[in-house]
């Protein structure tokens, strides 16, 4: 059948007519939309010293996601430029329509801008930089969580704005929703937590960096005065209504400020990228039936071990208890023993004579009433009675 009478005749509503090559990026993203692989954008901001990398990178770890660091970004646009600017004197130039050339001197610029700005780099070109990468493939397809970026409110500004050739709902928004992260975190901290926090730090970790004890207070007070009650970067994700989430990190007493990454978690839910392969995922399975058995031994053979301690130690104790038993028992029979000495001798002394003399007479006279003959008997002869 003629794809032309298909085309007229059955009415078919075509949503990739000119082919799938040049409607990629549609599929691609009807793809996403379906499997719900859409990407994770997050931020985490917050003043020097708060954890925020450490935070940032077991994140980026569970969620599978680049970590977006401004040192990072910069070097890699650097590096990048100077390659392509190093083919700017070359014959095949013209391959890459004037890149090259445009690369060139935008790499001389950015070095008379830091010749002018004691080595910094202006931010116009930071934002540029950071523009670029977010807008790269790996990140828009697999999402990304920027660390410590951006720190004042005209950056964010800049950085996420939408541009002129964006979609009209983007327009309408005043921000590009490729860019613009949907979870905003502010770890929070005082000034003298974080000083403490810096200078328990080994000397070899600190030196080389920022967090010098100058070095960290001109940061810190860098940032407050940026960053005051009336004016913050905050400000500019509550104006699109999305509303940063505030930790105060000096409550997180964890290894590696685990607990403040389990809260951030909870705020950003499940991961929604691709996920493990099937060999990961048996992999994953047969450790995690690994772990299950060798924590099953350890609690058998923890359950054997007590068991064990308390048929010893009930033996010890009836063992114990017998010995008392018996010490108990002969220390009585010994008190008993003098308790009666003194008794005896009364007896010995004083009853014995004059009883064994009235058994002897009433052995001899042979009374009808032995007892009766006794008791007078005594009675008459006790050395007691005058």
């Amino acid at each position: 059948m003629d794809a032309v009478y298909v085309k007229e005749s059955m009415r078919v509503h075509w949503a990739a007519e000119t082919g799938v090559v040049e409607n990629i990026q549609q599929v691609i993203k009807e793809y996403k939309e379906t499997r719900k692989l859409l990407p994770m954008r997050a931020c985490i901001v917050g003043p020097p010293a708060g954890g925020k990398t450490t935070v940032v990178n077991q994140l980026c770890e569970h969620y599978k996601l680049h970590h977006i660091k401004v040192q990072d970004v910069i070097e890699q646009a650097l590096e990048t430029l100077q390659k392509s600017a190093a083919r700017a004197n070359q014959e095949d130039q013209d391959d890459d329509e004037g890149k090259a050339q445009e690369d060139a001197e935008l790499l001389e610029a950015i070095k008379e801008s830091k010749e002018q700005n004691n080595g910094r780099i202006e931010d116009q070109y930071v934002i540029k930089f950071f523009r670029e990468t977010l807008r790269s493939q790996s990140c828009q397809n697999q999402g990304f969580i920027l660390d410590g970026f951006p720190k004042t409110l005209e950056q964010a500004k800049e950085l996420f704005s939408a541009e002129d050739d964006d979609e009209g709902e983007e327009e309408k928004a005043n921000f590009d929703r490729n860019l613009m992260p949907e979870v905003v975190i502010c770890l929070n901290a005082t000034d003298d937590f974080l000083r403490n926090r810096i200078m328990n730090l080994k000397e070899a970790v600190v030196a080389g960096t920022h967090n010098t004890e100058d070095g960290l207070s001109r940061r810190l007070h860098d940032y407050r005065t940026i960053n005051n009650e009336d004016e913050t970067v905050l400000n500019y994700f509550d104006e699109f209504e999305i509303h940063p989430e505030n930790i105060d990190v000096t409550k997180d007493k964890s290894d590696m400020m685990k607990g403040t990454v389990e809260k951030i978690k909870k705020i950003m839910g499940e991961p929604r990228n691709y996920g493990l392969t099937a060999e990961e995922l048996s992999e994953m399975k047969r450790i995690e039936e690994e772990t299950k058995l060798r924590k099953m031994k350890e609690e058998q053979e923890e359950r054997d071990r007590k068991e064990s301690q308390e048929v010893s130690e009930r033996k010890r104790r009836q063992e114990e208890w017998a010995a008392r038993l018996e010490e108990v028992k002969k220390e009585e029979y010994e008190l008993l023993e003098n308790q009666s000495i003194p008794l005896r001798n009364f007896l010995m002394k004083h009853v014995m004579p004059t009883l064994t003399q009235g058994l002897i007479d009433c052995c001899k006279v042979r009374p009808d009433d032995p007892v009766d003959y006794l008791a007078e008997f005594l009675f008459q002869h006790n050395p007691q009675v005058d």
